[in-house]
């Protein structure tokens, strides 16, 4: 059982960054490749100053980092194995929304 509050908070935190769809996609993306702030709001098709938000959320939330380089700044996964715990969330997700386990999805969109 979890009762550590560190414990708490670090999931509370994870769940405020996959909380947004645009940091879902930005955390996406780092896991293929680290990139620059202007190629990642190309990419997604998002204004630089709302990039900038949901990359300064994301650092807050301890999950990138940024690397300088040059006159430029790179961001990237704060962590390796963050690449593969979103991969085991995103099988986790798709294995629970196939079984739709839940009786009221339909009609509440619990799930």
């Amino acid at each position: 059982m979890l009762t550590l509050a560190p414990d708490i908070e670090v999931l509370a935190r994870f769940g405020r960054a996959l909380a947004d769809p645009i940091r879902c996609r930005i955390l996406l993306a780092l896991r293929q490749a680290p990139a620059y702030p202007s190629d990642l709001a190309d990419a997604l098709g998002v204004s630089r100053t709302r990039l900038s938000d949901h990359l300064a959320c994301l650092r807050d939330c301890g999950l990138v980092v940024t690397v300088p380089d040059g006159r430029r700044t790179r961001y990237e996964r704060a962590d390796p194995r963050l690449g593969h715990a979103l991969e085991h969330l995103l099988a986790a997700v798709v294995a629970v929304e196939s079984d739709k386990t839940c009786p009221d999805a339909a009609t509440q969109g619990c799930c």
